[in-house]
């Protein structure tokens, strides 16, 4: 009873213990988010033509409702530029007191996405459509923004303003320029300084150099006009009686519906890809995409009753608060306390700002939305061509049609990339007489052209063997193997037809097609031989057996990679627990692996032991490996014995082999960097021993006597590997441990 008593008053006082703890990290990083969300609020209330507090109601009740209500712990929402170009032709069209409505409208819809548990939905947009939508938003801001920066106004589509351009700039305010060219520079040379510098968001020193430089030399601008203080500035929508064409409302009621769906849309996607976003930045609890809809409908709903702009999710300010040491979401709510407190008692300082000076922190904002990442990404991947004409459509057309456009064309091409599934004929031996079909990936109607063009090429009366290895067959390819063979036996031939996945041409007759994995060797979960009553020779004979069955067709594929000689690009050092399966990790074909395996995945320096550097120099010298891998994994036996001190003894053969160990040992204990990165991701100290040891094997590696030249010309690569069996991930390890799961590294 007493303990119970006991801990029932010590739980109050660990949460207000804990809340004070994080509140340390979350009070500094709301200040700097604050600092770097007042500018951008007002700059995006101006480049969406809407009145100027309607960005900062947007960023006060972003931050406390959206930061209260959300799923995500450190995202930080607030008034974004991804909407200002369906704000700016909303209200042209309907009016700034529509856009309040309709953003209620918008906030209501997200509600329901996340009530209805259908908020994930948002991301099925291709990310080369997203990347696209985000540079085509930022070109058509840097278009508006450059004519308020030379003293001019913005005109209302991307076309205008380019033709507008040359007058503009032959015309141009010198004074404003100044304010806006000082604006840029700031934020250009702003990268390249010192991090602790940096430390101050470079957005508001450029805002308040240029503000300072306007008022000492006394530079004619053009200033921001507040209208009233910002509890004026707050009001329910009101509308007119006609539309600001003069037309009834009754008159555009497509035109509403659709503007709700648009703001809904894509408040809903830059929200939850923001989202993902941060949550690789972070190590804290991942983002509920339910919760984080009903806070952003929540948000907009009362963003338009009080008159703010449209909320989103948005990653400058998130990726802020990650930087500065945000942990939960009251760094969020109180950075829009803080926006509330400076705008209502501090209205006569925003009103100092030049325009020009906010035209060039968006122009500069605009910049970054273009990135050469993703351009990089889209011309490897093939998706250049959807990356660009997105683009396009989203500068002279209007967002949503742009967004609709690209996810056509990206469908397409996954269509056109369906109906190139692998198809390759080919003769088996110097002879015309053997032929060998090989036929991989999804096989559907739309493969018909391609299959019974490339059978109908192999020659009359012609032995043909047919591999087919499909994770999907529908009957109409089913029906044309059919068709073709009975027709290729008729002219005297054969065909064979080698089936190695699930997905066969029986089932296609027989029921509806169904998608398959296509490996056999992890269709199912393994039996263990242990668990076989017969002996080890008897399990390996029935292993062999079982490969002849179901395995030897896969392998069949990769006979010419077999028989000619080996050429890996890669070798792989690892342990030798059996549980490591090199090729199945990196998902490689035989022959692209050279794998030395030894136990611990130790390279030792003891010249009279040069087992590994043999191998290394046949591998690397004699093959042409161009890339060396250390792979540890968790739980490993011989690092708890190193850790235990149970395999010291010298006498031993364990404990001579493990004393080339002995330098990752002591480089733990001396808490090498790669400790304290394992710690943070959560592994306990035989794994943290684990990855210590891979640094220090590839720190031995950089500097080994048959490497060392290659890795320095850059010839040879050195990449670390974790393997963890609880998770089954492949975390990326450097010098000074863990870098990122290897499959995030890959992708970013």
């Amino acid at each position: 009873m007493s303990t119970a008593v006991g801990n029932a008053v010590d739980a109050p006082a660990s949460r207000s213990r804990t809340i004070l703890a994080n509140l340390r990290h979350d009070l500094p990083a709301s200040l700097v988010v604050f600092l770097v969300a007042l500018p951008l609020s007002l700059g995006i209330a101006i480049a969406s033509g809407a009145p100027l507090a309607a960005g900062l109601i947007a960023a006060v009740v972003g931050g406390i409702v959206a930061g209260a209500l959300g799923g995500s712990a450190v995202q930080v929402s607030g008034p974004a530029a991804g909407l200002t170009v369906v704000v700016a032709e909303l209200i042209d069209s309907l009016g700034w007191p529509m856009v309040g409505l309709m953003t209620i409208g918008a906030g209501a819809l997200q509600i329901a996405f996340g009530v209805s548990r259908m908020a994930r939905a948002a991301l099925a947009i291709a990310p080369v459509v997203v990347h696209a939508m985000l540079a085509g938003i930022g070109i058509t801001i840097g278009l508006q923004q450059i004519h308020v920066l030379i003293g001019g106004s913005s005109r209302s589509s991307a076309w205008d303003n380019i033709v507008a351009l040359p007058s503009g700039l032959l015309h141009h305010e010198l004074h404003e320029v100044i304010v806006g060219g000082t604006v840029i520079a700031i934020l250009l040379l702003w990268s390249k300084l010192p991090p602790k510098v940096r430390m101050v968001p470079g957005a508001l020193v450029a805002i308040v150099a240029a503000t300072a430089l306007s008022l000492v030399v006394n530079l004619q601008v053009e200033r921001i006009d507040l209208s009233g203080n910002f509890f004026e500035a707050i009001s329910l929508p009101r509308l007119a009686e006609t539309t600001p064409s003069g037309q009834p409302w009754s008159h555009e009621v497509s035109a509403i519906v659709f503007g709700v769906i648009t703001i809904a849309l894509i408040a809903s996607v830059e929200s939850l890809l923001c989202a993902v976003g941060i949550d690789k930045l972070h190590s804290g609890p991942r983002t509920n995409f339910n919760r984080e809809m009903i806070g952003q409908g929540s948000a907009n709903m009362l963003s338009g009753l009080l008159g703010g702009l449209p909320v989103t999710g948005v990653i400058v300010r998130s990726s802020a608060n990650v930087a500065a040491g945000g942990r939960t979401r009251m760094s969020a709510i109180l950075h829009g306390v803080w926006i509330l407190l400076f705008a209502s008692l501090f209205t006569n300082l925003v009103e100092l700002i030049p325009k020009a000076a906010l035209a060039g922190l968006l122009i500069v904002v605009g910049v970054q939305l273009v990135k050469l990442a993703h351009i990089q990404v889209a011309w490897h991947t093939g998706n250049f061509v959807i990356y660009m004409v997105t683009i396009v459509c989203v500068v002279f057309l209007n967002l949503l049609e742009g967004v609709a456009i690209g996810l056509v064309l990206a469908i397409i091409f996954l269509l056109v990339r369906v109906v190139r599934a692998p198809i390759e004929a080919k003769p088996v031996g110097d002879e015309a007489k053997h032929w060998r079909v090989d036929i991989d990936g999804t096989l559907s109607f739309l493969l018909l052209p391609r299959l019974t063009h490339v059978l109908s090429t192999l020659p009359r009366g012609s032995d043909v063997t047919v591999n087919l290895n499909a994770d999907y067959i529908d009957h109409s390819v089913s029906e044309a193997i059919d068709d073709w063979k009975t027709a290729h036996e008729l002219t005297g031939g054969t065909v064979t037809i080698i089936e190695t996945s699930p997905a066969n041409m029986i089932s296609a007759h027989s029921s509806p097609p169904k998608r398959h994995f296509t490996s056999r060797s992890l269709r199912e979960p393994w039996t263990s031989r242990r668990d076989n009553h017969r002996g080890a020779d008897a399990s390996i004979r029935h292993g062999v057996a079982e490969y002849h069955r179901n395995g030897i067709g896969t392998l069949h594929h990769h006979v010419p990679e077999l028989v000619d000689s080996p050429n890996p690009d890669t070798v792989f050092l690892t342990c030798a627990d059996s549980r490591i399966m090199p090729d199945v990790i990196t998902a490689s074909r035989p022959g692209d692996l050279y794998i030395i395996r030894n136990v611990g995945n130790l390279v030792p320096t003891d010249p009279t032991e040069r087992s590994v550097d043999a191998a290394l120099d046949f591998a690397v010298n004699q093959l042409g490996a161009h890339s060396v891998v250390v792979c540890g994994h968790s739980s490993c036996r011989a690092m708890q014995a190193l850790l235990e001190g149970g395999a010291n003894d010298p006498a031993t053969p364990i404990g001579r082999w493990l004393a080339h160990a002995h330098d990752g040992l002591a480089a733990f204990h001396n808490h090498h960097p790669a400790r304290a990165s394992a710690a943070s991701e959560g592994f306990g100290e035989l794994d943290q021993l684990t990855i210590v040891n891979v640094a220090v094997q590839l720190e031995r590696l950089a500097h080994n006597c048959v490497l060392a030249p290659a890795v320095a010309s850059g010839a040879v690569h050195l990449v670390g590997m974790f393997f963890d069996f609880s998770t089954v991930h492949v975390h990326e390890v450097d010098q000074n441990g863990i870098v990122a799961p290897a499959a995030r590294a890959a992708t970013q």
